[in-house]
């Protein structure tokens, strides 16, 4: 029979890789979809109201990785706050902004300057997105060694 002092001792380095891998598993988006992807200048020609301002009351800057919503895909959970990866470019983009009702299945990306507005034109993209609670899940050894995702 195992000395139960003996059996924590060999368990623990276990029970600390399974922590440690269980810290550091990124978050996966919680879903995938493919809508249509227009672009747009935070100008007031092409927003309502102040275009400065998303409809949460979020400051909207050039440079800035935000999107604006159709309704139909915030009911889907693309909410304030969602993280969304954009088919065809790279880094992750902010639900910060909503569409007019009339739009179905559809993202306005905010771009830097007209050019590269004009640049992407209309695409039909595949999305995929995570619930901006997701982004809390980082175990504490990540906050300790870094990013792990």
């Amino acid at each position: 029979m195992i000395e139960p002092r003996r059996a924590v001792r060999s368990a623990l380095p276990l029970l600390a890789l399974a922590l440690l891998a269980s810290a550091c598993a990124t978050v996966t988006p919680g879903r995938d979809l493919v809508v249509t992807a227009t672009a747009y200048n935070a100008v007031p020609e092409q927003t309502d109201g102040d275009p400065e301002i998303g409809a949460w009351g979020d400051r909207l800057r050039p440079g800035m990785r935000a999107i604006a919503v159709s309704q139909d895909l915030h009911a889907l959970g693309l909410v304030r706050g969602a993280r969304v990866r954009i088919e065809g470019l790279r880094d992750e983009y902010e639900v910060l902004d909503r569409m007019p009702r009339r739009w179905q299945r559809r993202i306005d990306i905010l771009m830097a300057d007209r050019r590269s507005a004009r640049s992407w034109g209309k695409r039909t993209v595949r999305i995929q997105w995570s619930p901006p609670e997701a982004r809390s899940r980082w175990g504490f050894l990540c906050g300790l060694f870094g990013s792990c995702g």
